[in-house]
């Protein structure tokens, strides 16, 4: 390995600033992700009890699956009401996506160490961005399906599949969910960081075939 030569101006060059931005939306996305908790609302009214609120609370990493509403009250609307779980299993994709997230910050430090003072080097390891960003791709892609699943699985549409609210007497009604917008900064922060390295690269190839 040739000798260290620091040249900070490689920041303000394209490969130099895209980095930077990688390193700035990885921090978003493991950020967004990993911190996030949530619940599903909803009105039931039953024997005894009138638009009592019960509430289901997940977080990161989403194992819907285990996680219970709470009983309208006490007496559990006279026995009808049974134990009701959100559906899914998501912590596979998430998982994948915020490892993949804090590797790739990780990795932009390291790049950037490497680009600013060994840029000669860098060039000659053109293998290895291509990889993380395809792994980057695959995670968000699996994250954003993931992420399309969760909402449904505890928006409005999970009353159909409630049996004790379609025991007699007993009414459910969805009442709110918790905003997922930050979830949403997670994907789109990865796919704007994915595809603006895609582009670079892409015009890249092109300039290198053309001369």
């Amino acid at each position: 390995m040739a000798g260290l030569r620091v040249d900070f101006g490689l920041f303000l060059e394209p490969l130099g600033f895209i980095k930077v931005l990688e390193w700035i939306f990885s921090i978003f996305a493991f950020a967004t992700c990993g911190g996030f908790q949530g619940e599903t609302t909803l009105l039931v009214s039953c024997k005894g009890v009138v638009n009592k609120t019960v509430t289901a609370a997940f977080a990161y990493p989403f194992r819907l699956n285990t996680v219970v509403f709470s009983a309208p009250d006490p007496k559990r609307c006279g026995g009808t009401w049974t134990d009701i779980y959100l559906v899914g299993n998501f912590s596979s994709s998430v998982q994948f996506f915020v490892t993949l997230a804090v590797l790739v910050f990780i990795y932009c430090i390291a790049a950037l160490v490497v680009y600013i003072g060994y840029k000669h080097v860098y060039q000659q390891n053109s293998k290895f961005p291509l990889t993380v960003t395809f792994l980057w791709l695959v995670s968000t892609f699996a994250w954003a399906k993931a992420l399309a699943d969760i909402k449904m699985s505890t928006g409005a549409s999970i009353i159909p599949g409630i049996e004790s609210c379609k025991a007699p007497g007993t009414t459910c009604r969805f009442a709110s969910v918790t905003s997922m917008g930050t979830l949403n900064v997670s994907v789109v922060c990865m796919s704007s960081a994915i595809w603006g390295t895609l582009c670079f690269l892409l015009c890249l190839f092109m300039l290198n075939v053309a001369f």
